[in-house]
């Protein structure tokens, strides 16, 4: 995984009196914990990826306290976890990324929201967001009203957040609804600490198990009790919520003194706010603001009682909501007019529609906003909050000039030794051969290969979608499609919404899965195929060939990743062969950063107690290398670089790697597929090698020495007069 959180689990056992340390994630475990919950589990996805880490690191712990832990293979299979919480009063939590993790669980969690709960039931959604979000910019707010399921948005430091799960499942219990926490990758990663309890164990759990089981119909979503259910929504979980949230303060108002304005905000932007505050003028070094603000801890619903106090009698108010639609706003809106309260209200006219809200956006829109009330008490800050702004716009265009035009956008890219690299470097030597194909890409480090050199994908539509993105376009095309998926998304969604749907529709087409072992791009979890179980145990034997089979495939390959020319042989043969349906090439090699750090501690290992360890490497030859550098170009790969030419006669830069080479050998495989120049060399470094060894080695060093001293070099004898004639004629 991307890291072992096994010393930090530790503090998940801290109890009453003690204080904790640590990252927001582990909070939000130690708060589950204090919540007395029976079961979690979840699907991995940034950034709440190492939530599900935590989790299971932390199983030792979860076993005494007789919680189970499931990882299923998608967000939908964790949301209908939930289910346990719909006739029994037992808590329980699930995680994934939103909003694609949302979308995915739509159908369980349509019938949650539905049915309703008993115990307390709480998502764990990771808000990807903005600029550096890894997915579409959507929001978690939408699916919330949608299907009435109450939003919590905490202030990111932990006493708040763990506070607010805390409650969050007492919200959930008293209006019989699931709950979802909203978590932005700052507040995930926010340090702190705060008092810690002691850890609970739910009244029914592994330790403590059902006897028999409880049955009410109307808590199945079944006509006509679906009616009810939306009746009972509205009438009764509704105002119970909003109930609970007003009694319990679960909104936060902190006064200031200047009472003519104010600002409205969620809870996640509360310390980006405080800081352009604090910048201005206008809050101090402790976070005590000068104008109110009404912090909104709970997105949805909002209680309107709340909102009209807070805006009453002020002349204008700030929302800040990060993300579009206006949600947030607009309910504000509808509330004062409601309330025939004519409070000015300001949001999306000074703060951009999209985006992430950075301390940059955030002085831009407070900066706007201070100019369109134009209030006496804040005139310092106006102009301080416009200065600044200014000069961080004349910073951005002294960088640009600087560097001499617009920096390039650094794209993602493949980790150097990357097992799923050479396909796509196969992949571009056939289509040199066969020409371009339409290529149905899909999520996971894979879809890297649209990014130049390979500039391959044409369509990328989900999580093991990218088989069944194709199908709707391959009977247009007179050259047969290509698909890919990983294996994480093989069974995530790939075999049945893929595999088995081609098959019962006759496709033909190429399907490429590749096998790395891992859902690598979330950071190295395990998998059904994985050689191995989370709990290190050989892993049982589900395979990917044999549920391809079993749903009817019978053209199947197997192929080595980093033997590029067999790869591009097979891929070729799978293009042109006339046999019909789907032919599947599953392309294996292990996720290189799950195989380093593996062999690292092996070799680390075996090095400590003398045993011979052989590491590879490879080179340029400066001599051969001519300067042409398509092997860069076909690789891609960031170990493979250009230095000055030694040769003072050139003035082609040579090719030449670097230190970060791991040794996967793909550019020697990839200039011999491609019938590129002999340049590549390889060299192993050799641990505790042998006597043998040893005497082989000096003798070499010996005669290499020898050889480079011009003084051991025989003198060449003077050609003769009948040579040179010989020569002339």
């Amino acid at each position: 995984m991307e890291r072992s959180f096994k010393q930090e689990v530790e503090s998940l056992r801290l109890a009453e009196g003690e204080t904790f340390h640590g990252e927001g994630i582990l909070a939000v475990t130690k708060a589950l914990l204090q919540s007395g919950v029976s079961y979690v589990g979840g699907y991995q996805g940034s950034p709440i990826s190492h939530l599900i880490d935590v989790l299971v690191d932390a199983k030792p712990l979860l076993d005494e306290l007789g919680i189970h832990l499931e990882t299923p293979t998608s967000e939908a299979a964790a949301a209908a976890i939930l289910g346990a919480s719909i006739n029994y009063p037992i808590r329980g939590a699930v995680a994934w990324k939103s909003t694609v993790g949302t979308n995915v669980a739509s159908d369980a969690l349509a019938n949650l929201a539905s049915a309703g709960v008993i115990g307390g039931a709480m998502m764990v959604v990771g808000e990807d967001y903005g600029e550096g979000a890894s997915i579409i910019q959507e929001r978690t707010h939408a699916f919330a009203m949608k299907s009435q399921m109450w939003l919590l948005d905490p202030r990111p430091n932990l006493t708040s957040i763990v506070d607010l799960v805390e409650k969050g499942f007492e919200l959930s219990e008293a209006s019989n609804t699931p709950v979802m926490l909203q978590l932005r990758i700052r507040t995930c990663h926010v340090y702190g600490r705060f008092a810690a309890k002691n850890n609970r164990q739910g009244a029914i759990s592994r330790n403590n198990r059902l006897q028999k089981p409880d049955f009410d119909i109307i808590r199945l979503c079944q006509p006509p009790y679906t009616i009810a259910q939306e009746r009972i929504k509205i009438e009764k979980r509704m105002p119970a919520a909003l109930k609970f949230i007003a009694e319990r303060k679960l909104n936060e108002q902190f006064p200031g003194d200047i009472g003519d304005i104010g600002v409205i905000l969620q809870g996640g932007l509360y310390n980006t706010l405080m800081r352009v505050l604090h910048r201005v003028g206008l809050a101090d070094t402790f976070g005590k603001s000068r104008i109110p603000l009404y912090v909104m801890n709970v997105t949805y619903p909002l209680v309107p009682e709340e909102i009209n106090s807070f805006c009453a009698g002020k002349k204008a108010v700030l929302v800040c909501e990060e993300g579009q639609p206006e949600f947030i706003e607009q309910a504000i809106a509808a509330a004062l007019r409601r309330a025939d309260i004519n409070t000015k209200l300001h949001g999306k006219d000074v703060f951009p529609m999209a985006g992430e809200y950075t301390s940059e956006v955030m002085l831009k829109g407070l900066a706007a906003f201070f100019d369109k009330v134009s209030l006496p008490a804040i005139d310092a800050a106006r102009g301080s909050a416009a200065s600044q702004a200014q000069a961080v716009t004349d910073h951005k265009a002294q960088a640009a000039e600087s560097l001499g035009g617009q920096v390039p956008p650094r794209t993602p890219t493949f980790c150097t030794g990357c097992p799923e690299r050479p396909v796509f470097s196969a992949l571009t030597l056939v289509e040199r051969e066969l020409g371009k194909h339409h290529i149905a890409a899909d999520i996971g480090c894979h879809s890297f290969s649209a990014y130049k050199p390979f500039n391959l994908g044409n369509t990328c539509l989900g999580y093991g979608m990218g088989l069944s993105s194709s199908t709707g376009i391959a009977p247009q095309f007179e050259k047969r499609v290509i698909s890919i998926m990983g294996d994480g998304g093989f069974w995530h969604n790939g075999l049945t919404n893929g595999v088995a749907s081609a098959t019962f529709n006759n496709a033909d087409g190429v399907l490429i899965v590749m096998k790395n072992g891992y859902t690598s791009a979330t950071g190295w979890q395990f998998l059904p195929s994985s050689m191995q179980q989370r709990d290190g145990v050989k892993a049982q034997d589900q395979n990917i060939e044999s549920a391809i089979r079993g749903v009817g495939v019978k053209w199947i390959k197997k192929v080595q990743n980093y033997k590029v020319a067999n790869v591009a042989r097979v891929l070729k043969e799978a293009l042109t062969t006339a046999e019909k349906g789907l032919k599947v090439i599953i392309a294996e090699g292990e996720c290189m950063l799950a195989k380093q750090r593996r062999v690292r501690a092996e070799d680390a290992k075996d090095i400590a107690a003398g045993k011979r360890v052989a590491k590879p490497k490879f080179g340029v030859d400066e001599q051969t290398c001519t300067g042409d550098h398509s092997c860069i170009r076909l690789s891609g790969c960031p170990s493979l670089t250009v230095k000055d030419n030694p040769d003072k006669l050139r003035q082609d830069p040579v090719a030449t790697v670097v230190e970060t080479c791991v040794g996967c050998g793909l550019c020697g495989e990839v200039s011999h597929a491609a019938i590129l120049c002999p340049s590549f060399y390889k060299t192993e470094v050799v641990h505790n090698p042998g006597a043998i060894e040893r005497v082989v080695n000096r003798l070499r060093q010996r005669i290499i020495a020898w050889m480079a001293t011009p003084e051991a070099m025989p003198a060449a004898p003077l050609p003769s007069a009948a040579t040179l004639a010989a020569a002339a004629e």
